[in-house]
């Protein structure tokens, strides 16, 4: 396996030229485990990786620690030495969300990724809601939106077609298929998306079939399968960890856990070229601040009224917005509280240094 083949190009020999010289050599990760990770080199061969401490200092947050499918410079250990992260190299794209929980933290599913694809079905796991946070999460990455309306054979031709064309028109960039795990009805499409060097991201709720999806791919019953639940049409989960798998017909595979939660975790910008139809309305309300809610004059109302938007998708874009407000302000109150503690450590070990160094002139006074 060659570096080209895991994904190398002139981005990365550009920004790892300067490490170079170091005799540190480039590595991309495959899979992370709390204390070590697992890497690809150019031979294809696999090691075992430890973080460096300067890595681990160096970053401002555990979203800029190296993730899965990120490129990193290692210095290679010698007998009985561990192989060590010095360096990561700037990203090309980053799949994440908001870590789940109370956190303000982002979680980076996915880095260096070209094509996200979501599985999901046109039965229970029909949400456009989610989708939307779907399209806007992977509009933010930079990488190609693809969806798979999965199960196809356990629901009417006409209910996914439905399914699908109403994904499309959430997402006129998504390409959006009808596939069955099944039958492997669909797979050739999702397969003409890999080839050498590309990286596949493949996500969604537990029970869709995305594990039988990722075991056809990979051709050999990687991931455990699980029944369904009859009633709630849903699935366990059957992946376990974030692992970045190459496929033998080219390509490469970041297959994930089955999420609960997708929060948000993107800018204003994004949310607004996600909704960029409620954005061409909004400038047509009387006021420019219209909060879209009781305001007078408010032109997406009015389209809500006249049945040309759908009242749930505008409530969708407000509660997004809201989301985005909120970790923004989380963000902010938890910088301020991390700059009140440094200044006030800084005092402490100022304090500390002027009583030290009046002790030791008290002590040279007593010699005297």
């Amino acid at each position: 396996m060659t570096l080209a083949e895991l994904g190398w190009d002139d981005f990365f020999a550009k920004a790892f030229a300067p490490l170079e010289a170091k005799g540190w050599v480039p590595a991309r990760l495959i899979r992370e485990s709390p204390i070590n990770y697992g890497a690809f080199l150019g031979d294809g061969e696999e090691i075992d990786v430890v973080l460096g401490g300067k890595v681990w200092h160096d970053a401002a947050c555990d979203a800029e620690l190296p993730a899965v499918g990120d490129w990193v410079a290692v210095e290679m250990g010698g007998e009985n030495e561990d192989h060590m992260i010095r360096a990561r190299l700037p990203r090309k794209s980053c799949f994440s969300r908001k870590m789940p929980g109370k956190s303000t933290q982002e979680q980076v599913i996915g880095a260096n990724v070209d094509v996200v694809a979501v599985v999901t079905d046109s039965g229970p796991d029909h949400n456009p809601r989610r989708m939307e946070r779907y399209f806007a999460l992977i509009g933010r990455s930079g990488a190609k939106p693809v969806v798979l309306v999965n199960k196809s054979d356990l629901f009417p031709a006409e209910h996914n077609q439905a399914c699908a064309d109403e994904l499309r028109a959430l997402c006129p960039d998504a390409d959006v298929h009808v596939t069955s795990a099944l039958t492997g009805d669909g797979l050739e499409v999702l397969k003409s998306y890999l080839g050498e060097g590309v990286t596949m991201c493949v996500v969604g709720s537990s029970g869709v079939g995305k594990s039988t999806l990722v075991n056809q791919l990979y051709g050999e019953e990687w991931q455990w399968t699980s029944e369904v639940n009859d009633v709630t049409g849903k699935g366990r989960h059957t992946t376990t960890s974030r692992e970045l798998v190459p496929l033998s017909g080219g390509g490469m595979l970041i297959d994930n856990p089955g999420m609960r939660e997708i929060q948000m975790w993107t800018d204003e910008q994004t949310l607004r070229e996600s909704f960029a139809d409620l954005e061409e309305m909004a400038a047509e309300c009387r006021f420019a601040d219209c909060k879209h809610g009781h305001d007078k004059g408010c032109a997406i109302r009015a389209a809500v009224a006249e049945g040309t938007v759908d009242l749930h998708r505008l409530e969708s874009f407000l509660r997004l917005d809201e989301e985005i407000e909120k970790i923004r302000h989380l963000a902010k109150k938890r910088q301020m509280t991390v700059e009140r503690w440094a200044k006030r450590n800084h005092r402490v070990k100022a304090r500390n240094l002027n009583d030290r160094i009046q002790l030791e002139e008290d002590e040279r006074g007593e010699w005297r």
